[in-house]
């Protein structure tokens, strides 16, 4: 199986390369426009030259069966278009791109050419994340923090708080009738968000704070006498009386501890098996991030 990957900056070389790198029968291909970050990255993975292209269309003519794409955002539309036009099963990093507007055109293209299109909201599948689904879920919190960061909402938005919206959106234990977003923005640079969402018998909120002093990630659902919390998507506390800790094992890899292993694993066995993976639900976040940006008048 042909597989590249495209964007080697920071999320490539921690999470996805070290799982890419590992997998029998896959012979990966490197993409950056960056020499020098593709040679760097090339030797430390001993990828032959032959696999490695600073061109785009030099990847995509080697026949590619799948591609991941960790590029800036900014540049998703355009290489994902390239991909789904030459047929290539694509994996993206979140958001497939920043307007509402080229998202939906991507996932119609991938439904028009018949191809597999998957983005990378990992903590659906994270072990800490995904057990939870399982617990009472009558209120669900959860927060994304981090430390001297305001932002453009936008940006914010779209390239971190979509996590959180799309956690909340997976855990929701049933259908979301009412929506309401608050936040602080000033001098246009976005400080805080906060999103609740509500259906029968169950809240769901999401906050990020940007100047929190603590770079953190904590969930929190509850119902029916009982609490499970997650910290930083290591460890997990069950509260049935008295609480009790688990943490992540001293062998299970971060990028299993994180479900950036499952998220590729799973696309692979999708794309070997034939099954074209639909990015729908993907685009139903995306559109919940658009109305969080209209409700703020950031749109």
């Amino acid at each position: 199986m042909k597989v590249g990957c495209i964007g080697l900056g920071d999320i490539a070389q921690k999470a996805y390369l070290p799982v890419l790198t590992t997998l029998p029968g896959v012979e990966l291909h490197l993409q950056t426009r960056t020499p020098a970050t593709l040679a760097a990255v090339a030797e430390a993975h001993r990828i032959p030259a032959a696999h490695c292209h600073t061109d785009l269309g030099s990847l995509i003519a080697q026949g590619l069966d799948a591609a991941f794409v960790h590029a800036p955002t900014t540049v998703h539309p355009e290489i994902v278009t390239r991909l789904l036009e030459a047929g290539v099963a694509t994996y993206v990093d979140k958001p497939l791109a920043y307007e509402l507007a080229e998202s939906q055109r991507l996932v119609a293209l991938a439904q028009e050419r018949g191809a597999s299109l998957a983005v990378g909201f990992n903590r659906r599948v994270a072990p800490g994340y995904a057990q939870c689904a399982e617990q009472p879920r009558e209120l669900i919190l959860m927060q994304k923090n981090r430390v001297g960061m305001p932002e453009d909402p936008r940006t914010l938005v779209l390239d971190d708080f979509i996590h959180v919206v799309d956690t909340l959106r997976f855990l929701a234990p049933g259908p979301v009738e009412h929506t309401v977003v608050r936040a602080r923005i000033r001098e246009g640079l976005m400080h805080h968000v906060v999103l609740q969402l509500s259906g029968d018998g169950f809240t769901a909120i999401g906050t990020m704070n940007r100047l929190s002093g603590s770079t953190e990630e904590r969930l929190e659902v509850s119902g029916q006498d009982s609490k499970r919390e997650v910290v930083n998507l290591a460890e997990v506390i069950d509260h049935k009386g008295q609480p009790s800790l688990r943490r992540r094992g001293d062998w299970v890899s971060v990028a299993r501890q994180r479900g950036i292993e499952q998220s590729v694993l799973s696309f692979l066995d999708a794309v070997r098996a034939g099954k074209v993976l639909s990015a729908e639900d993907a685009l139903r976040t995306h559109e919940l991030c658009e109305h969080i940006l209209r409700e703020l008048d950031c749109a």
